[in-house]
């Protein structure tokens, strides 16, 4: 008997994806955009709300890219890129790096620093990264980076929640 006195057993209840998807959606995260440099010299980035930290020792972040993403081969071949936190005025941002694209960096400024990949202008963070692992799960590849660089603005960061852009306000306790 388990802890609730039902006896446990290896059959799991059913569940379809749109249920996954919208247990998902009720966590609030952040959001970014991942970019780095091909070996063309042509620049890459897409949205990213699948951004934690991993570690502070050494330090280590984490994203994801799904398996079937155009952009996926010019992060296999990359050993640098960024992370940019977006603020919360950059929904429009987010949305146009989610979506095909001639040219994402079109009009979009952009410095670039030690990881030769774009630092995008009015985020509120940015992180370059050396490559550090990567594994298949499911139908995404996880890529962890270790931080080289890292800078902050004042600013809300633009949150992702039931499907929709926001920003949090802090609570002061």
């Amino acid at each position: 008997m388990s802890a609730h006195g039902r006896a446990a057993t290896d059959e799991r209840p059913a569940f379809d994806q749109r249920q996954f998807r919208d247990a998902l959606a009720q966590f609030a995260t952040g959001v970014t955009i991942v970019c780095t440099r091909e070996p063309s010299g042509r620049y890459v980035g897409f949205t990213a709300n699948s951004f934690n930290s991993v570690s502070l020792d050494p330090p280590l972040i984490l994203w994801t890219i799904a398996r079937r993403s155009a952009s996926l081969a010019a992060f296999d071949a990359a050993e640098r890129y960024t992370v940019n936190v977006l603020g919360a005025e950059q929904a429009d941002l987010a949305r146009r790096f989610s979506r095909a694209h001639a040219d994402r960096f079109a009009g979009v400024v952009h410095r670039l620093g030690w990881s030769d990949a774009p630092l995008i202008d009015g985020c509120v963070a940015w992180l370059e990264c050396r490559h550090h692992a990567r594994h298949l799960a499911g139908d995404h590849v996880i890529f962890i980076g270790e931080v080289v660089t890292v800078e902050r603005a004042r600013g809300s960061g633009l949150v992702f929640h039931q499907g929709h852009f926001g920003s949090a306000t802090p609570r002061i306790d």
